[in-house]
């Protein structure tokens, strides 16, 4: 048993008898070693977790074919059955969000009245940014932007293109008006309001509140000390497998994008085996990561990514149509805020299409994502406001994305709209619906197409080792009751299940499977995000301004 970390009342602004606990992070812990195993886990949540996930390998394995049908029974139940919930609650994060910004509680300090931030603006807005960056802005930069506006066209905006394939300039400008407002609900404010609540909680609960660093902890104020217990428990292991298909999700994608760029590049077979070599390779060299540990790993990796995906941004930008893609930016940006009230409704459309197979996939994905990405932010943001944490986690990745895609999109739509009888963009998107040929068709048409396609093939390889290293420690954290520096052994064995999971999937039924595993756990853990509105008010309520 251990007690190497804080317990309540080591921290400002924990005085309310509400949270009053002896609890101590570790004290349900189990340690020990195995050969050249050594653990330090939380017994429960992790045996419960690590018994399902090998269990649910094993079976996608073996009886693929039965998972697939499995898979798309949890599809079509999730995102085309209640399509409409998905919708109703990500709508009330973003309104609680907006509320805790204009509320007096806005001025209460993550830490305490005394606390002050660690980094500067200009680390903190990085790190959010960092946050922000993965996978999903390779694979969907471009392809989301010229499918919405082309094919799925949300609020039935008549299609630039007729029914013989021919252009009809007249209905461009509306087309791609909305086609931008589309994509750019699935990556802004919404999906951000998901994390600043995850991590405005998490915050709270552990800085103010002095509980462990764990999902539990945001109950403490419904549960009492039963969060301690087997309820506290199932929530963790719920966090768990949100994380889990969350993150496997993205690695799916990323494997995929993966072969099709070594399929342009070097002319490697687009097929399932290359595929799951792809995964097995690169979850081999996130272990070398992980053992190398967060400075010598995760650390370096993600400062050469962000430096290489920033000059790869800067390239398109001034290789394509530089004007023409800032331009289209502000215009999707002006189309959004236009937007944004009725493209966020569960109701009143005929586009089903776009609801149930993009948006209500995306909240779910986003929700899925939460424990993760709401881990990190949280550990960045002490001594900031409630104020300044929300306006900041809302805005800043929200535009730095949507200059992302806005670049990406809009050359790509230029040159669908230019030249559609060559565009490859064209071809891969709306003629066959090849998605993760979609950034290549793009860079195809630029200056060194074959060489900066490389250099796409290796952002997207280190995006999948980064994530999944970073995963297997937000997950190795819950499994291990709180706990920041469990063996390095424990996060080894994550990582790798990780790995085997979206191998699984793949071979259960690719696209549907991933949606199926996103879905499944994004819909109980969305009850979980709801309850936690409730438990940082009345944190806040307790909280000196």
């Amino acid at each position: 048993m251990t007690e190497n970390t804080h317990k309540n009342g080591d921290t400002p602004g924990n005085k309310d008898s509400l949270f009053d606990t002896d609890y101590v992070v570790g004290q349900d812990n189990v340690e020990g070693s195995f050969g050249p195993f050594s653990f330090d886990i939380h017994n429960r949540v992790f045996l419960v977790s690590a018994a399902i996930t090998v269990i649910f390998i094993i079976l996608t394995l073996l009886f693929p074919g039965t998972a697939g049908q499995v898979f798309q029974a949890v599809v079509n139940f999730s995102i085309k059955t209640l399509d409409w919930y998905f919708f109703i609650v990500v709508n009330l994060y973003l309104f609680f969000c907006l509320a805790l910004v204009v509320s007096p509680y806005g001025s209460v300090r993550l830490g305490g009245k005394e606390a002050r931030p660690s980094y500067s603006y200009l680390s903190w807005f990085s790190m959010l940014f960092a946050a922000g960056m993965g996978i999903g802005l390779l694979f969907f930069g471009v392809l989301e932007p010229v499918y919405h506006t082309t094919v799925s066209m949300p609020l039935n905006t008549p299609s630039p293109f007729s029914e013989g394939g021919e252009l009809i300039s007249e209905n461009i400008a509306e087309a791609r008006k909305m086609g931008l407002a589309g994509t750019f609900l699935h990556w802004g404010l919404h999906g951000w309001a998901i994390y600043a609540l995850m991590a405005l909680s998490l915050a709270i609960f552990t800085y103010n509140k002095g509980l462990p660093f764990s999902i539990r902890s945001s109950f403490y104020p419904i549960l009492g000390e039963r969060v301690w217990g087997w309820p506290g428990h199932v929530i963790d292991v719920l966090a768990v497998f949100s994380t889990l298909f969350g993150l496997v999700t993205s690695l799916g994608l990323g494997a995929q994008q993966a072969n099709a760029g070594f399929n342009y590049v070097f002319g490697l077979e687009i097929s399932l085996t290359t595929q799951i070599t792809i995964i097995v390779v690169v979850t081999a060299v996130a272990l070398v990561s992980v053992w190398r540990g967060l400075d010598g790993g995760v650390k370096v990796l993600s400062e050469i990514n962000m430096i290489t995906a920033f000059l790869f941004f800067l390239f398109v930008l001034f290789a394509g149509p530089t004007l023409t893609a800032l331009a289209t930016v502000g215009e999707g940006m002006l189309s959004y805020v236009r937007e944004i009230v009725p493209l966020s409704m569960p109701f009143g459309r005929e586009d089903d299409a776009y609801r149930e197979d993009w948006s209500a996939f995306y909240w779910a994905w986003w929700i899925s994502w939460s424990p993760f990405v709401g881990m990190f932010i949280a550990r960045v943001s002490r001594g900031r406001t409630v104020r300044e944490f929300v306006v900041a986690v809302l805005l800043v990745p929200s535009l730095v994305i949507f200059i992302w895609m806005g670049v990406f999109g809009g050359i790509a739509l230029e040159q669908v709209f230019t030249d559609p009888q060559n565009s490859l963009v064209k071809a891969n998107v709306i003629d066959s619906y090849s998605p993760e040929l979609s950034l290549f068709g793009m860079l195809n048409e630029l200056p060194f197409p074959r060489i900066v396609s490389t250099i796409a093939i290796i952002l997207t390889l280190i995006f999948f080792v980064t994530s999944s290293d970073s995963g297997s420690l937000v997950v190795d954290t819950i499994t291990a009751g709180g706990k920041t520096d469990a063996p390095v052994p424990q996060r080894m064995f994550w990582a790798t299940a990780e790995g085997m999971i979206a191998i699984a999937l793949l071979v259960g039924g690719g696209l549907t499977a991933l949606q199926a595993g996103v879905t499944a756990t994004g819909l109980p853990f969305s009850l979980v995000l709801l309850a936690m509105c409730y438990s940082v008010w009345k944190a806040l309520a307790s909280e000196p301004r």
